[in-house]
């Protein structure tokens, strides 16, 4: 029997939920079910490996996200300022859907398919601004330019989604800090961390 993309859509999505509630990476198929509304065999029919579950989604929420972003890039050319939006694009993401960001939060350093998110495109544009000379640190320097892209991001959306700070100042705080660790002089960094945001794709 070949699975019902559309049941199959809202088994994911139920399941994302639940991992980003829980904090865990394995559910079980009765929580699958109630949670999407769904029989237990529609879920045994429709997912046939339930413990890769957590990989699947993982999975799509980082391909699903890089594309967003890539897509909004297609008139930017700045890598400063591709790195200014895509950190307010993920803290402001967070505040729109709590889930999501709370997923992200939990599992994005522990596992290696959302580490990816900071390895793939991220790490392109860094090394993109390194060598044209936007960003000033050393070369063997770059995974930890990552880790502290990464790090600050992670840390504003949970702050955002604590409620301490709306996603606008956390956002744009957190653009300009990152930038100005890597190099780009104060003014510039404030600029590029406060331009206006456009909706992404």
């Amino acid at each position: 029997m070949e699975p019902n993309l559309q049941i199959v859509s809202r088994i994911h999505r139920a399941a994302f939920e639940l991992f980003a509630q829980k904090g865990e990476t394995q559910v079980s198929i009765s929580e699958l079910a109630q949670a999407a509304g769904i029989a237990r065999g529609t879920v045994y029919n429709n997912v046939p490996s339930p413990e890769t579950l957590f990989e699947t989604v993982a999975a799509q929420m980082a391909e699903e996200m890089h594309g967003r972003i890539l897509a909004s890039f297609l008139d930017i050319t700045d890598p400063a300022q591709r790195l200014a939006n895509g950190i307010r694009y993920f803290i402001r993401r967070a505040h729109e859907e709590p889930q999501w960001g709370r997923f992200l939060s939990r599992f994005a350093f522990s596992h290696d398919l959302l580490q990816g998110m900071w390895t793939g495109p991220v790490m392109r544009d860094v090394i993109g601004g390194l060598e044209q000379h936007r960003y000033d640190f050393r070369a063997d320097q770059m995974h930890s330019a990552i880790a502290l892209i990464a790090g600050a991001v992670l840390a504003s959306i949970v702050v955002v989604l604590d409620g301490h700070r709306t996603w606008r100042d956390a956002g744009s705080d957190t653009a300009e800090l990152v930038l100005r660790g890597l190099g780009v002089e104060a003014a510039a960094a404030r600029r590029y961390a406060t331009t206006e945001l456009p909706p992404l794709p």
